[in-house]
């Protein structure tokens, strides 16, 4: 019922071509610059890696946030979008290592004395590398190349809690009849909190959960200064806030290596 009314909703209706075949469109054209290369293509087509990191991750990001915008501007959740969110969110964090070194390397060989739209478009190789033995080629069979899709991201607890009070901020408003500007911070912040601790899984990605503190003070503030707030919703707010603040301080487990990246993982 709800995903109806957001597929008929004025604010659908609003765009000039329909969002969801450019949603098909976007997607389509992702899945085929995701297979396109092999998986050395960090250093043999870095403007692949670009343009690929930049519709993953900040389109990604946005595209989750106007999603999780659907029960404030319609009043509805659409389920086939909060689908599609959810593999969004995945998709960035097992992306960020692959933009990683691809930054690393261009960087590399501008101070090296390249030139650096020649190597962007051309690619180049490492000069005292080795052959890289562990990665398999995306010819191998899935037994091989489904495990290397994880390597660079892990489930630390603290993580997973705050994506769990993420989710619960979401959730919220509609299982305790909370209406207004207070469930719309709840429903926004929430879905932003499960976004960048998701995010955050990704060990070079590790240093945003820390975005966390300026979600949960935003969210305080917020609820503190709206009037008619249910004194439960305050407390809720306040409670869960603080609890995500601690979860999001523990770092986690960093098993892979990143090079001069590493200083940048906190």
């Amino acid at each position: 019922m709800g995903t109806e009314k957001v597929l008929t909703s004025s604010v659908s209706k609003s765009f000039p071509i329909s969002d969801a075949g450019l949603g098909n469109l976007s997607y389509t054209i992702e899945a085929l610059m995701g297979y396109m290369g092999m998986s050395n293509r960090w250093r043999t087509m870095p403007w692949m890696v670009s343009f690929f990191g930049i519709l993953v991750i900040p389109l990604g990001v946005i595209s989750i946030v106007l999603i999780t915008l659907q029960p404030v501007s319609v009043g509805h959740w659409c389920t086939i979008c909060l689908t599609t969110a959810v593999a969004m969110v995945v998709m960035i964090p097992l992306t960020l290592d692959e933009v990683v070194a691809m930054i690393q390397f261009l960087t590399r060989r501008v101070k090296e004395g390249k030139p650096f739209w020649r190597t962007f478009w051309m690619g180049d190789t490492v000069k005292g590398g080795s052959k890289d033995v562990r990665t398999p080629l995306f010819t191998d069979s899935i037994s091989k190349t489904l495990p290397a899709m994880g390597w660079g991201m892990n489930l630390p607890w603290s993580l997973l809690l705050c994506t769990a009070i993420g989710l619960w901020w979401m959730l919220y408003p509609g299982n305790f009849n909370i209406t207004g500007k207070t469930a719309n911070y709840f429903t926004t912040l929430g879905a932003l909190v499960v976004t960048f601790s998701v995010i955050a899984m990704a060990e070079v990605g590790r240093t945003l959960r820390f975005v966390n503190f300026i979600f949960v003070l935003w969210l305080i503030a917020a609820i503190l200064l709206v009037k008619g707030v249910p004194p439960f919703a305050l407390w809720n707010g306040i409670v869960s806030g603080l609890v995500l603040l601690a979860l999001s301080l523990p770092k986690g487990r960093i098993k892979e290596k990143y090079g001069t990246f590493n200083r940048y993982i906190f």
